[in-house]
């Protein structure tokens, strides 16, 4: 049985929400494409908006099967037009998390409010006990975002993913993780 987690998180600025068809041109346009934004991703940087359409397929079908809560990231403002993603892979007693934002939003502090506002209401439930994370040794951003979530360091895993703007072999990663 995989944890659940509601369909809609709010942080002081943001809201967390499910994604939608009409999230494909404003993604694609606004980092999919973005080479910079991409570079520590496990997927190439989209050259066509087919390529953002089938992702949001597949997160829609992900987010109604009930394994995972790619949660689409926007300001308060305005939820119609997605600035990141947030996404929380769900286990029976864990949760993996994967995210990006877009460049112009880097050092807002956005990401670590989402991510925060997450690890509450996850480790808020009585059988979530741990919130992990990955990312790339070089990836010093990503690093001080999770530290920043309150996820401590706990191990470097050798040879763990393949990052495809970077290299064609794994290359090791940083274990973070936030426990109750």
């Amino acid at each position: 049985m995989f944890l659940s987690l509601p369909d809609v998180l709010r942080t002081q600025r943001m809201i967390l929400r499910k994604p939608r068809q009409s999230d494909v041109r404003i993604i694609f346009d606004a980092y999919a494409q973005d080479v910079e934004v991409v570079r520590y991703m496990v997927w190439r940087p989209h050259r066509t908006l087919a390529e953002t359409e089938a992702f949001i397929s597949y997160c829609i079908e992900e987010w109604d099967s009930g394994r995972s809560r790619p949660y689409v990231l926007a300001l308060e403002e305005n939820d119609d037009e997605p600035i990141g993603m947030l996404e929380a892979s769900l286990h029976d007693h864990m949760i993996d998390i994967g995210y990006v934002l877009q460049r112009k939003y880097w050092g807002a502090k956005l990401m670590s409010e989402a991510i925060n506002t997450l690890s509450e209401a996850a480790l808020a439930l009585p059988h979530c006990f741990r919130i992990q994370a990955t990312c790339d040794t070089e990836n010093y951003a990503s690093a001080r975002t999770l530290e920043k979530s309150g996820f401590v360091l706990e191990s470097k895993l050798a040879r763990h993913l393949v990052l495809p703007n970077l290299a064609d072999e794994p290359r090791p990663s940083l274990m973070y993780a936030r426990c109750r």
